[in-house]
């Protein structure tokens, strides 16, 4: 696989009430065209920006593939679904502009860490929900389907998150990060019937209509943040769905090893996986 110089724009995506909103574009030199994702950060719904996974996105673009990494509305801009929102949109964004940013708008994929991967997840799972999709602009079409979409340490059930995280000895645990997550993402789900609702678990258990793109899953099973039962359950029904998910395994000092120590060897093979996998679907 050829590795490419790549250079980064800061473009603006979105708008609103006058705030701009800015996807960070990582462009590998070259013709084209070349595979893209829209790429959203974590910070359990809650904080976070788009440069927040500089490391990762830089590698992939290394890789050959244009990543646009998004800054999308967080409390108290936004409650649930204010982000999925912004993720359908930013889709539906660069599929617009697919040619000016030297991709194809079926080659537009999702990518996403922590409670971005799970973004990233729903948002591919559910692109025609009326309200992940109420966004409109001139010039912007209503297609959010993607063929693809890559997951790492995904909190993939928010609810599933909350309970293991508040009950029982987890609710005086502290997580690597402090504090207990499940306090932070309540102010962005506010509920847990919300957290029901976005779990993309729960979703194929109660057979809501979903797309079935190819998903990558990747993880550290240790990792206390993101719980592997979690994890299990989504691969166990998304194959039963009849969806192809393929599951890779890390291991490393840090639950982000790829993010928080790239040049690792543990990093650099998990990095060379996600742009295998892009490059298969689009290739």
């Amino acid at each position: 696989m050829p590795s490419y110089a790549v250079d980064i724009d800061e473009v603006e995506y979105l708008r609103h009430n006058d705030k701009p909103y800015f996807a960070r574009l990582f462009r590998p030199r070259g013709p084209g065209p070349f595979p893209a994702v829209i790429e959203a950060h974590g910070g359990a719904w809650t904080s976070g920006a788009r440069n927040n996974n500089d490391a990762i996105n830089r590698a992939v673009a290394e890789g050959g593939v244009v990543v646009a990494a998004l800054d999308f509305r967080n409390p108290p801009e936004a409650t649930y679904p204010g982000s999925v929102q912004d993720i359908n949109f930013g889709i539906r964004w660069l599929k617009a502009h697919a040619a000016e940013f030297s991709t194809r708008a079926d080659w537009v994929g999702t990518m996403g860490t922590s409670s971005g991967g799970h973004l990233a997840v729903l948002a591919a799972l559910k692109p025609s929900d009326p309200r992940y999709g109420a966004i409109a602009r001139p010039g912007i079409g209503t297609d959010a389907r993607v063929p693809y979409a890559v997951a790492l340490w995904p909190v993939i059930c928010p609810l599933g998150r909350y309970r293991v995280w508040t009950t029982g000895a987890n609710a005086q645990r502290v997580s690597p990060r402090g504090g207990n997550p499940a306090m932070s993402q309540v102010k962005y789900w506010l509920s847990e019937e919300a957290m029901a609702e976005g779990s993309a678990v729960l979703a194929l258990e109660r057979g809501d209509a979903v797309e079935l793109p190819h998903i990558l899953y990747l993880q550290d099973p240790a990792d206390p943040m993101h719980p592997e039962q979690l994890m299990e359950d989504f691969i166990r029904n998304y194959r039963r769905r009849g969806g192809a998910v393929r599951q890779v395994l890390f291991k490393g000092a840090a639950y982000d090893l790829p993010r928080n120590a790239p040049d690792s060897p543990e990093a650099k093979a998990v990095i060379a996986d996600i742009v295998a996998f892009i490059h298969g679907e689009t290739g």
